[in-house]
């Protein structure tokens, strides 16, 4: 039985705690939060104890934590937790500083401990079977990918000041997903965006609406295209073009209803909130990582792929400020 430990009981916490609910093999045994009322609330919901961070990741009932609190925090908490010999899961970005991150690697590599990074939407079951066509060559070399990524409604500013802009926030999911489908690493990042849903994101020196290009060694091509409003539900679709045919995941809706009249035909909106849209890809890759821990398969996403995400998001935002394509290492 796989003892873990959750660090954050907000909403990302829950969920990892009603996936772990549903593992054989693996239970939550401890909580920590920096406020008491939902930590106790989860505390009661899983029968763990809460604890405070250190004590949490010192303890001999934890094998394992799962990181779920703010990105500011995600440093020293990966620290502690590969000095005591803990498996770690953390939500992205691992930080927002590459250098930060490339330490946080050092730490891992030298403690010998499994490292996770919480790219849900690999795990999506639509979009790892697209992958998985690839691989297996059913429509031949890659030419151009293309993802669509818009979110129902902005978050507050307040969120926006403090995330790191729509580049490193936002977008970081579906930068790690080109690597993904793309099988290379992109050489080149070119972005723009644009403040066309809310002044005060503008104001706040971020964009809501964006495009970015990734080119790879070879020539692939790959088109991101993010938005903060969808008037119509979460827009998360993608779609991979190749030398003998294509491969599309579309939305999923909130039901399969169609209905025929004579205005035409409608079907149901797209399912309205990203916890909903990805309930399956979170259970998916808390499943893979307790299979990781055991020793089962391979981890993967790893550290060092929240890494290149996070060199990918940097690049896009330097190109949206500089206005020129940025050329990667």
């Amino acid at each position: 039985m796989l003892k873990i430990g959750l660090l954050g009981c907000g909403r990302i916490g829950q969920v990892h705690a009603r996936s772990i609910s549903q593992i054989d093999g693996a239970k939550v045994t401890a909580v920590a939060d920096a406020f008491e009322a939902p930590a106790k609330a989860l505390a009661d919901k899983t029968g763990a104890a809460v604890m405070g961070p250190q004590d949490l990741i010192a303890s001999a009932e934890v094998d394992a934590v799962v990181i779920g609190t703010p990105t500011d925090t995600h440093f020293d908490l990966i620290h502690a937790a590969a000095s005591a010999g803990k498996a770690i899961f953390c939500e992205k970005p691992v930080d927002m500083s590459a250098e930060r991150i490339r330490d946080c690697i050092k730490a891992v590599e030298a403690a010998g401990v499994p490292f996770m990074t919480a790219f849900n939407r690999r795990f999506d079951p639509n979009f790892a079977s697209v992958q998985a066509r690839i691989a297996d060559g059913e429509i031949g070399g890659i030419e151009i990918v293309t993802i669509q990524s818009r979110d129902p409604s902005p978050p507050p500013i307040s969120y926006v000041k403090s995330s790191g802009g729509l580049f490193r926030d936002m977008m970081i999911h579906d930068l790690d997903m080109a690597r993904f489908l793309l099988g290379e690493e992109p050489v080149t990042v070119y972005a723009t965006g644009a403040s066309l849903v809310d002044p005060e994101i503008g104001k706040a020196g971020d964009v809501d609406t964006a495009a970015v290009t990734l080119t790879t060694k070879s020539g692939r091509i790959c088109q991101i295209t993010n938005s903060r409003r969808a008037s119509y539900g979460y827009d998360q679709r993608i779609e991979v073009h190749g030398e003998k045919g294509m491969l599309r995941a579309d939305n999923m809706l909130e039901n399969t209803v169609e209905v025929a009249t004579s205005a035409g035909f409608t079907k149901a909106p797209a399912k309205h909130f990203f916890l909903e849209r990805y309930e399956a890809a979170y259970r998916a890759e808390m499943s893979y990582f307790v299979a990781c821990v055991a020793g089962q398969t391979e981890i993967s996403p790893g550290i060092q792929d929240g890494l290149r995400a996070q060199l990918l998001a940097d690049a896009a935002t330097r190109s949206w400020q500089e206005g020129k394509a940025i050329t990667l290492e």
